[in-house]
């Protein structure tokens, strides 16, 4: 049975960490669906790209049973969006007390804590954000940061990173590897 992560999308997400995230996980023999926010199948990215979803979150929330993970890109405006949407906060929940996965990038991390996920934890994100996360010990010595099933990252220029620790998390570190040899990515930094 194929691994399967579910890439919450709401507009103004950060493109790079949407998509070279899914793309990387899809690569690595995840099953990607991309669930809208809203109730549009397209959605326009921070920097104006438009993204097509599989099925909008409530779609998704019926079918959460499904997903091994649940990944939240960046951005500015995509991670205020996320935040305000109350069925994001209770998957964020569901997820983090089933044990699967939740993985968050550049702000998104934010969404996290202001549900409580990064408390006594130690987590990542875009500099400047962590000022906005209480209970969690920051750090930016690393690209991408796992503590439990919690597993965050600072930004766009990581996203190749981040991607490839979800594929070792749920498939393997061989699958990872092999991801970044193909696509002749210098290493697997984390």
């Amino acid at each position: 049975m194929m691994t399967k992560a579910l890439v919450l999308l709401a507009d103004g997400f950060e493109e790079l960490e949407a998509i070279a995230v899914a793309d990387v996980m899809d690569r690595g023999g995840v099953e990607v669906t991309r669930a809208s926010l809203g109730g549009a199948d397209m959605l326009v990215a921070a920097h104006g790209t438009r993204v097509a979803a599989d099925c909008n979150l409530d779609g998704a929330v019926s079918r959460q049973g499904e997903f091994d993970a649940i990944v939240l890109p960046g951005g500015s405006q995509g991670t205020r969006n996320l935040m305000e949407d109350s069925r994001v906060g209770g998957l964020l929940r569901d997820f983090a007390g089933s044990g699967r996965l939740v993985a968050a990038i550049c702000a998104a991390p934010m969404a996290l804590g202001a549900v409580g996920l990064l408390s006594g934890r130690r987590f990542t994100c875009y500099p400047g954000c962590e000022t906005a996360i209480k209970g969690g010990e920051y750090t930016d010595a690393l690209p991408v940061v796992a503590d439990g099933n919690i597993l965050t990252s600072r930004g766009p220029g990581t996203a190749i990173d981040f991607g490839l620790a979800i594929v070792e998390r749920l498939v393997s570190r061989e699958a990872a590897q092999r991801v970044a040899q193909g696509m002749l990515y210098p290493q697997c930094r984390n």
